[in-house]
């Protein structure tokens, strides 16, 4: 028993001995999960989701406290109006943010610019008018973006060039009149779009959009309806059915125009090719109202000289075709005055062949 009890001795004298280190490492380690791993207050905490929706929110909870392994961040349903420029530059982890049925009315350039790995934003159901064109710079892995029911009349050009793999985007519910093709030209992986929903003007100003959404189709893509309210002769048809000879006389109107819309200077974007030799020049001299050119589809020029080529030859063929029914009447009036003189003179030959010549009656009586 007494050897038994010696060794019981030393065991607890060690456990007492070392039972501070251990506590203190244990502390350590207790504390290490506590620190920036824990559910912002007012949230729930599922897996690799935060939702914050619903809450009454009026700023953004602490984002510096999200759970490892966050990858969603969801805060819709709350009375956010203003966002700081640096509001997700500590959520560079994030792949989904829903800022949704919000206030928010204007957002800094460089609000989204950290979140590289973002690949779906929704900002639906917003007081946003304007965008800035730097906004969505640098989510080269965003694949799905909704604006729609907002304010916006515009897509500012360059506002998507750097979401060439966006394969989903809605501008349902806004007020666009009318889009420019060069806007939309980057997403060369969209396969679905949105637009119904906005009072859409078929005039000149949406031609060239519309032959970008008639090659988006070709390619499989799928647009929704998008119903024209002007011209009203054109109130309520869907654009897409509209063919595009109903916009031949926008050439012409640029024509007459010089070029440009109100024959406005044309500006020189992104310092594209200059007529001159040297080497293109960023021109900070431009005037405020100068108006981009605007592009005219290489299919619609070939169309035009196609009508062109085919207008002359009906001509010519028509002119043919006139030529020979006139000739025809001539020579079937020509033969039928022929035909009446040659009836008139058939009676009086046959009178002179029944009384015989003269001479022979005269030869005949001697014999």
């Amino acid at each position: 028993m007494q050897l038994l009890a010696a060794p019981s001795r030393r065991s607890q004298g060690w456990r007492i001995q070392s039972s501070p280190a251990l506590l203190c490492v244990l502390c350590v380690l207790a504390g290490l999960p506590s620190w920036g791993s824990g559910c912002p207050s007012l949230c729930v905490c599922n897996g690799t989701e935060v939702d914050c929706g619903g809450r009454g929110l009026v700023s953004l909870p602490a984002l510096g406290t999200l759970p490892p392994g966050t990858s969603a961040l969801l805060l819709p349903n709350n009375r956010l109006s203003t966002l700081p420029a640096t509001a997700f530059s500590n959520a560079t982890f994030l792949e989904r943010l829903d800022l949704s049925n919000n206030f928010l009315d204007n957002l800094p350039a460089s609000l989204f610019r950290e979140l590289t790995n973002l690949t779906e934003l929704v900002l639906r159901n917003n007081s946003l008018t304007v965008l800035d064109r730097d906004l969505f710079q640098g989510l080269a892995q965003l694949r799905r973006l909704d604006l729609s029911i907002n304010g916006l009349s515009t897509v500012p050009l360059g506002l998507l060039d750097d979401l060439s793999g966006l394969t989903w985007l809605s501008l349902a519910s806004n007020r666009l009149h009318a889009l420019e093709r060069a806007a939309f030209e980057p997403l060369a992986n969209l396969q679905y779009l949105q637009l119904g929903g906005n009072p859409w003007e078929c005039d000149c100003s949406l031609r060239d959009f519309k032959h970008w959404m008639e090659w988006l189709l070709y390619r499989g893509g799928r647009v929704d309806a998008v119903e024209c309210t002007l011209p009203k002769d054109l109130r309520g048809r869907d654009i897409r059915g509209v063919p595009m000879e109903m916009f031949n006389y926008c050439l012409q109107l640029e024509d007459e125009n010089g070029g440009a819309k109100g024959g406005s200077p044309p500006c020189n974007r992104g310092g594209g090719a200059q007529p001159s030799e040297t080497p293109p020049v960023a021109d900070t001299s431009a005037p405020a109202d100068c108006v981009r050119q605007r592009y005219r589809p290489v299919s619609v020029r070939r169309a035009i000289g196609t009508v062109v080529i085919a207008g002359v030859v009906c001509g010519i063929v028509c002119i043919m075709m006139v030529a020979a029914a006139a000739y025809g009447c001539i020579y079937a009036s020509l033969m039928a005055k022929y035909q009446r003189e040659l009836k008139k003179r058939q009676p009086l030959m046959g009178d002179g062949d029944a009384d015989g010549d003269p001479e022979e009656k005269q030869i005949s009586s001697v014999a």
